[in-house]
């Protein structure tokens, strides 16, 4: 039904929610959703949460994931897929600055919609966790940042990714997690592990929940929700598998109809008006458009004798 009618809203403040999700058994499994339609899809396949990736908004809007977009950019994704109804998780990058700008990235995360949030320890520019080169801060500023998302938040669920592993080795990035999560972090997300000894080495030592971060074309092998769990891990992202299949859809599209001047061989591999319309709530939206009464406009204010 549509978000518009408040008896769907959820009127439980999102970060409660993911947290309620997270003291359930098994593992929480969060597919990237790049947009409000890919949040609609992931809750009609079963997903309980969605993440929301900022390679994925960045890629969306042509650019690329260097820290360039601002908080109001992702606060109109954010709201995008928090209209679908599930807690969403929203990368927050290095936190748009330092840790007053922090604060402000939370309290309008929390705003938007969001139910929790990751802040990695990387400097500006910063890169995809999975590339070469990434410049750390210290983990002193790092945990500052982490200290004052946890003060200016009022449900925000804060998860603390240390990319260090890559540069430092798996000790620092240990090291600066503990340090984190004494800061104020909830969780702790260790970014581009490269096998399964290191995940597990990392959750021997690290006493908290986990997340982990499955992205194609990266250093991290494929593994399954189920190994992650198995691993000692309690979340799990795919951030930018949905833009990557929809960027190829479209790729394979265009081609087509350059060479054929036609869309036509492409029908079978389109989302039909019909599943697109089941998927917005389009006639849900005529039926509440229906049942409001024309507004009537009150007479002014009587003579005075």
């Amino acid at each position: 039904m549509t978000y518009l009618l408040a008896s769907d809203l959820p009127t439980q403040p999102a970060g409660e929610r993911f947290r309620e999700l997270l003291a359930r058994p098994g593992i929480l499994q969060m597919p990237g959703t790049h947009n409000g339609q890919a949040a609609l899809q992931s809750k009609a396949a079963g997903f309980a949460a969605a993440y929301l990736s900022g390679a994925a908004m960045t890629a969306s809007m042509g650019l690329p994931d260097l820290g360039i977009i601002t908080v109001d950019e992702v606060c109109f994704f954010v709201r995008q897929v928090a209209r679908s109804g599930l807690p969403v998780l929203v990368d927050g990058d290095t936190g748009y600055g330092e840790t007053l700008n922090v604060m402000h990235m939370v309290r309008s995360f929390e705003d938007a919609g969001a139910a929790a949030v990751h802040i990695e320890d990387q400097l500006l520019p910063k890169k995809c966790g999975h590339l070469n080169d990434k410049k750390l801060a210290s983990p002193t500023d790092m945990a500052a940042k982490i200290h004052a998302a946890s003060r200016a938040r009022r449900h925000l669920y804060i998860i603390a990714r240390t990319d260090a592993a890559a540069s430092e080795g798996l000790d620092a990035a240990v090291d600066r997690a503990k340090l984190y999560l004494e800061a104020g972090a909830d969780a702790i997300f260790p970014e581009a592990l490269y096998d399964a000894e290191t995940f597990r080495a990392f959750a021997q030592r690290v006493k908290a929940p986990l997340l982990a971060n499955m992205t194609e074309f990266g250093r991290t092998p494929f593994f399954t929700a189920q190994e992650f769990e198995q691993m000692g891990y309690k979340m799990v992202i795919w951030p930018v598998t949905s833009l990557r299949v929809a960027n190829k859809a479209q790729e394979n599209l265009y081609a087509t109809i350059r060479r054929d001047g036609s869309p036509r061989a492409m029908l079978e591999q389109m989302q039909t008006r019909q599943e697109l319309y089941a998927t917005i709530g389009y006639h849900d939206y005529e039926a509440l458009d229906a049942s409001i009464v024309k507004t009537v406009i009150p007479a002014g204010m009587p003579e005075r004798g």
